[in-house]
């Protein structure tokens, strides 16, 4: 049966509305940080706030098999509606740097009930096309992800409260949608049970093993470089001399492109095979870790721009094929479990990544930083191409 032709559209743009409150206090970063007088560590410590509840909220998820006992629409609205709510909590004046911590955490743990229930409900219409379907999907939480740069862009004429304001509104708006225009699907199986073992078995099957590890490399690099596109494109500037441009607007389009590219990689896909589309981009994003210290010294400002939005294009392009290649490989009666695991440990992923950068910071020179990332890239490579090889 083939799904109506809204369907698509409007998860899709219920999952760029939600997801936009993914990263909208790094959008704001600075101006949080002035005013309320914030550590300059801020931004690692930040984005982990939200990834560790993100991680939280998507196991107490799957445990309490909230998703398969209730409608994945009414939890995806739910879960906006309070991740919305806890947004706003850093924009309270008698906010500190543990509530704040504390408000991120709470809107990442609802994030827990947006970015994979949206993965869920595509699931239950589309039997056939997953790949395309996620890369839509996937590329709607790029965007989402991004919107806060372009806002505070915006913010020379708005004050920086207006970002938080709009991503909360805009959450609340996609949960509305979700609900009222997305029923549950046709291919939807309700569930009573959870297989505890389901978590560790899966990994003994063979293909499951390699795209999970491929997923795990592509972890690494994918929001640690998203945290710091600001800096990079910061960095640049200081080191050329000059005031560059717009770093909120450039740091947008940089995050926003790779939304571009899951679309285009999920068509590419079902023509040059899913694993090879997903190892070339996961093969292209290490390089650009390897060859970043020279750009950032050495490039034109044109030049380092171009090369940056190439970044962005690769660095997200295999995220939806490693999802797609990890639903196919896991067996049906478990699938869900094993997306949600191969989710949890991946953004756990992020977060030691954020911190290692974070506490290297110090210790090797800046331009040099950012090479730590090639680590993902290359161990998940190997963990492909050993499965290759067996």
């Amino acid at each position: 049966m083939k799904p109506p032709k809204h369907i698509l559209f409007i998860i899709v743009i219920a999952q760029f509305f939600c997801t936009s409150l993914w990263f909208a206090g790094n959008g704001v970063l600075i101006s949080l940080i002035a005013h309320f007088n914030l550590g300059e560590n801020s931004l690692g410590n930040i984005t982990s706030a939200v990834q560790f509840g993100f991680i939280i909220g998507t196991l107490l998820f799957a445990l309490l098999t909230l998703t398969d006992r209730f409608s994945p629409s009414k939890v995806f609205l739910w879960s906006a509606i309070l991740g919305a709510i806890f947004n706003l909590g850093i924009i309270w004046e008698g906010s500190g740097w543990t509530s704040i911590l504390i408000f991120r955490f709470l809107t990442g743990f609802f994030l827990a009930g947006i970015y994979p229930v949206g993965m869920k409900i595509a699931a239950d219409y589309f039997n056939k096309g997953l790949g395309k379907s996620l890369g839509y999907l996937v590329g709607a939480l790029v965007l989402g992800t991004a919107l806060p740069h372009f806002l505070k862009w915006l913010s020379a004429v708005f004050p920086w409260q207006y970002v938080i304001y709009t991503t909360s509104a805009l959450a609340v708006l996609g949960g509305v949608l979700m609900v009222v225009l997305v029923p549950n699907g046709p291919y939807r199986k309700p569930s009573q049970h959870l297989n505890f073992t389901a978590c560790f078995s899966v990994f003994k099957k063979k293909d499951f093993r390699a795209a999970a590890l491929g997923y795990f490399g592509h972890m690494w690099e994918l929001y640690t470089f998203w945290a710091f596109v600001p800096i990079l494109l910061g960095l640049h500037a200081e080191w050329q001399g000059h005031n560059l441009f717009r770093v909120s607007f450039w740091s947008f389009w940089v995050i926003a492109i790779g939304g571009l590219a899951c679309v285009l990689g999920g068509y590419i896909s079902q023509r040059r095979g899913t694993k090879r589309i997903a190892a070339t981009s996961l093969f292209l994003s290490g390089i650009c870790c390897l060859v970043s210290p020279f750009l950032l010294l050495y490039a034109s400002t044109p030049v380092f721009i171009a090369f940056l939005l190439f970044w962005g294009m690769v660095v997200i392009a295999d995220s939806p094929l490693f999802s797609t290649m990890v639903a196919q490989s896991a067996p049906v009666e478990i699938k869900g479990t094993a997306l949600t695991i191969v989710n949890c440990i991946g953004f756990a992923i992020t977060i030691v990544s954020l911190q290692v950068i974070a506490a290297l910071q110090d210790v090797i020179p800046t331009q040099y930083l950012f090479t730590v990332l090639a680590l993902g890239p290359i161990l998940g490579l190997w963990g492909l191409f050993k499965k290759r090889r067996n």
